[in-house]
C-alpha cells in the first residue's frame, strides 16, 4: 500500500479561524500513528510543511515506513515559506527529516514559481503522481490511500487541501481523514 498525504499547516499567530492549533499537535499525531500503524503501508508521499506533513513524516519515521517527499521549489526556499513562519519548532524536525528522507527513498525538488497561486497545487498532483508511479513500482496499484489532514472543510474556494481530495478521488485513491480540531 501507498499513501499519499496533505493537510493544514498550523495555525499563523493571531489567525482569526482555527484550522490546526499548534496544542493540538499531540492529538493528531496520535491519530496519524494509529492510522498508519492500521494501514500498514510501504511508503508515504507529502510535502513537508510545519504541521501535518512533517507530523505524518515523523511517525513514519518512527514507525519503520520509507518516506518520500515532494517539495515545490527548492529547499531552503520552503523551508522559509512553509516551515519556520509559524508557531512551534519545525526548523530543526524539517532538517532532520529532510536529511533522513532524502537516504531513505526519495526527495524531490521541483522549480515552480514561489510566488504562483498554482504552485502548491501542482505540488499536490506531483505527490499524487509520485503515490502512483510507487504503487506500480510495488505492485500495489490498488491499494492507494490519500491522507487529508484537516479541519473537515475547505477554507476558501481555492482551499489547495480540498484540492488535494479532489484530485486524489479522481485517482481512485481511498480517502481516510484526520481532523485537526
Amino acid at each position: 500500500m501507498i499513501v499519499a498525504l496533505a493537510g493544514r499547516r498550523i495555525d499563523a499567530e493571531g489567525s482569526e479561524s482555527e484550522r490546526f492549533p499548534l496544542t493540538n499537535v499531540g492529538l493528531v499525531k496520535e491519530k496519524l500513528k494509529a492510522l498508519l500503524i492500521s494501514l500498514k503501508p510501504q511508503v508515504l508521499i507529502s510535502s513537508a510543511a510545519c504541521g501535518s506533513d512533517l507530523i505524518a513524516l515523523q511517525v513514519a519515521g518512527e514507525l519503520n515506513i520509507r518516506r518520500s517527499i515532494v517539495l515545490p521549489f527548492s529547499q531552503a526556499a520552503f523551508k522559509l515559506s512553509s516551515v519556520i513562519d509559524r508557531p512551534g519548532d519545525w526548523g530543526n524536525l524539517f532538517d532532520t527529516i529532510c536529511l533522513e528522507v532524502s537516504n531513505e527513498e526519495k526527495m524531490v525538488e521541483r522549480n515552480y514559481p514561489q510566488n504562483d497561486d498554482e504552485t502548491y497545487r501542482k505540488a499536490n498532483l506531483d505527490i499524487l503522481e509520485r503515490a502512483k508511479i510507487l504503487a506500480e513500482k510495488f505492485g500495489s496499484l490498488q491499494e492507494m490511500v490519500a491522507i487529508v489532514v484537516w479541519e473537515g472543510k475547505p477554507k476558501s474556494e481555492n482551499d489547495t487541501t480540498e484540492h488535494f481530495k479532489k484530485n486524489a478521488e479522481a485517482r481512485h485513491f481511498t480517502i481516510q481523514e484526520i481532523i485537526t480540531v
